[in-house]
């Protein structure tokens, strides 16, 4: 055999599996189907010359807390966080913005009536964020090395996200942390959603919520980088489509969607393992809408530009309502949008005086439904004068988003939906997540624990349950 593994795709969590099984002295040829790397973490021209967008992932909490990345010399090989003195800004209509700062009790301070009951929330997670990352960011164990700490986690998280707004009694303090929320994809009532609003704003207070300096894709060049310094390969351009398409190997580690694994691998699996990748489901899609800029997002706030994500949504109400919609398959016309302004703390992302904006929402799954104009009435809303401001746009809906990266599957970017069940047990239960009946092939997708997001540890894990099983060590 030429390799001892083979990693098939080459996103953030494939290029972590290469990473690990690299670092652990074995020979690792990585495949990736498009033309470039990256996956879900590419910056392209995507409007006018010397304008640089994030294709996907523009805002990286998770890639500083990552237990994993924070073991790589990233640094080193050209990553440069930018950090907004905010780490999320949420307008509302009378013109003010509720703020997450990474201080505690600036929040606090900043809620007014509602700060003694937001750090009371917070604080016993603030102060233990490192232990609860690195519980969250695994799969699930029967012992955890911090008891005391998750079960006051999962009292809180399992939670619905309404349910823990409404202890709040100002509109700013509801709005906040239903938009850290909403990042789940989740209807705003249903059990669980409240887990993404507490993890969201945590990071936020633990390491801010930063951009990459030079666009996503540089978190990629590095992981790429460190990969190759350990001996990888890596080769561009060439899809598997079956089994046949693989070259002789030990392990295979795919970096793709139940859905593909089964296409794929039908042949290699159980029929009844085949029928469970097929049964996954898969969550609403997105949106989104590249920007270039003549001159900053005109908030009406004035804490809004301090900060790189403005959530765009007005009340938890509206939140709710635009969420659950979405998961009846309905396109709002009021919709919660997520926006990035890189360029505000990234000079390099557009040209002098200029700037860049990303923005997009949550529509049904596989939804076609052009939303440039309901989402610009919604920025438009807090900050007047934003079509002005607009040169260019640039925009993509579910079908764009699958064609870009075949693991966004009707446009849904998380990987498989964010149900507490499947949530908690994806791609669905079993004593390890990552191995197949298959005892060559494993999956490292983010359909896999920890879920969505650029932090590598769906590939870290992935790659130490090869190791273990296959080459038995560690």
């Amino acid at each position: 055999m030429t390799h001892d593994a083979i990693v098939v795709g080459a996103g953030p969590n494939g290029l972590a599996a290469g990473i690990v099984l690299a670092r652990a002295g074995l020979s690792v040829h990585l495949l990736e189907a498009n033309d470039t790397i990256g996956g879900g973490a590419r910056s392209e021209e995507l409007t006018l010359p010397g304008f640089l967008h994030d294709v996907c992932s523009a805002i990286h909490p998770m890639g500083v807390v990552s237990p994993f990345f924070r073991t790589l010399p990233l640094a080193e090989h050209g990553v440069e966080w930018a950090f907004s003195p905010k780490a999320i800004a949420h307008p509302l209509d009378d013109g003010s913005a509720a703020t997450l700062e990474e201080s505690l009790e600036a929040t606090a301070a900043e809620l007014g009536e509602d700060g003694e009951a937001y750090r009371s929330l917070m604080a016993p997670f603030v102060g233990h964020a490192a232990e609860l990352f690195d519980e969250i960011l695994r799969p699930i164990r029967p012992l955890s090395r911090h008891p005391l700490l998750m079960a006051r986690f999962g009292l809180l998280g399992l939670r619905s996200a309404t349910s823990i707004a409404r202890r709040f009694r100002t509109p700013g303090a509801r709005a906040l942390f239903a938009g850290s929320a909403a990042h789940s994809f989740l209807p705003l009532e249903v059990a669980g959603s409240a887990s993404f609003g507490f993890v969201l704003a945590l990071a936020g207070h633990a390491t801010g919520w930063p951009v990459a300096k030079g666009g996503s894709i540089a978190i990629v060049n590095a992981l790429a980088s460190i990969f190759r310094s350990l001996g990888g390969t890596i080769e561009t351009g060439l899809r598997v489509r079956t089994m046949r398409d693989v070259p002789d190997s030990r392990a295979v580690i795919f970096d793709v969607t139940p859905r593909q694994l089964a296409q794929i691998a039908a042949d290699d699996l159980p029929a009844r393992y085949v029928r469970k990748l097929r049964a996954f489901r898969y969550g609403p899609g997105v949106f989104k809408v590249d920007y270039a800029l003549d001159g900053p997002i005109p908030w009406i706030a004035e804490s809004c530009h301090r900060s790189a994500t403005v959530h765009v949504g007005g009340t938890l109400e509206e939140i709710a309502e635009h969420e659950r919609l979405t998961w009846k398959g309905v396109a709002s016309e009021k919709p919660f949008v997520l926006v990035a302004q890189q360029s505000m703390f990234d000079s390099s992302r557009a040209p002098a005086g200029k700037h860049t904006g990303w923005a997009y929402c949550h529509v049904p799954h596989g939804s076609t439904t052009d939303m440039t104009e309901v989402m610009e009435r919604q920025i438009e809303r807090f900050a007047p004068g934003f079509r002005r401001q607009i040169l260019a746009r640039h925009t993509m809906n579910t079908a764009d988003y699958e064609r870009h990266d075949a693991n966004f599957v009707g446009g849904d970017i998380a990987g498989g939906a964010n149900h507490l069940a499947q949530f908690i047990t994806r791609p669905f239960p079993q004593l390890d997540p990552y191995a197949t009946p298959n005892p060559r092939i494993f999956i490292a997708s983010s359909s896999t624990p920890p879920g969505g997001g650029v932090h590598g540890m769906c590939g870290y894990w992935a790659a130490r349950s090869t190791l273990r099983r296959v080459f038995r060590r560690g």
